[in-house]
C-alpha cells in the first residue's frame, strides 16, 4: 500500500511561536497562510504542518499522489483503493471517502494508541 508523502500535522497553540521555533531548527515555510493560522514547514524531505485551532491533537498525515515536493506521483494508489484495502483487513475508519467519486478525497482512522491518521488525497 503506497500512502504517499508523509507529514505530521501539529495542533499548535501559537502559530507564530511555532513557526519561529521550527525555523530555528532549519525548517522554512513551504506552503500555507500564517494569517489563516496554518503553515507547512519543510526541512529536506521532512514536512511539518502547523494548524492553530483546527485539530484537537496532532495528526499523522499521508498524501496519496504526492511526493515530498507536492509533485504528482504517476500511477499512485487512489485513496478509495486504500480505503477498500483497509476495510478488507478489518480496520475501522472514522470517516470514509465516497466510493462513487474520483479525484480529491480523504479518509480518517485512529491507531490502537489513539493517534489520528488522515489520508488526504489532493489530486
Amino acid at each position: 500500500m503506497q500512502l504517499g508523502a508523509f507529514s505530521i500535522s501539529l495542533a499548535v497553540k501559537d502559530i507564530a511561536a511555532s513557526r519561529a521555533f521550527y525555523e530555528s531548527l532549519g525548517f522554512s515555510v513551504f506552503g500555507g497562510e500564517q494569517a489563516q493560522r496554518w503553515l507547512i514547514m519543510k526541512n529536506g524531505t521532512t514536512l511539518i504542518g502547523m494548524f492553530q485551532g483546527m485539530f484537537e491533537k496532532n495528526v499523522l498525515t499521508f498524501n496519496p499522489g504526492w511526493d515530498s515536493e507536492a509533485q504528482l506521483v504517476p500511477g499512485f494508489e487512489d485513496v478509495r483503493s486504500i480505503q477498500n484495502r483497509l476495510k478488507e483487513q478489518g480496520i475501522a475508519l472514522d470517516q470514509e471517502a465516497d466510493a462513487g467519486t474520483t479525484g480529491p478525497a480523504y479518509i480518517t482512522l485512529t491507531d490502537p494508541d489513539g493517534n489520528a491518521i488522515l489520508i488526504d488525497q489532493h489530486v
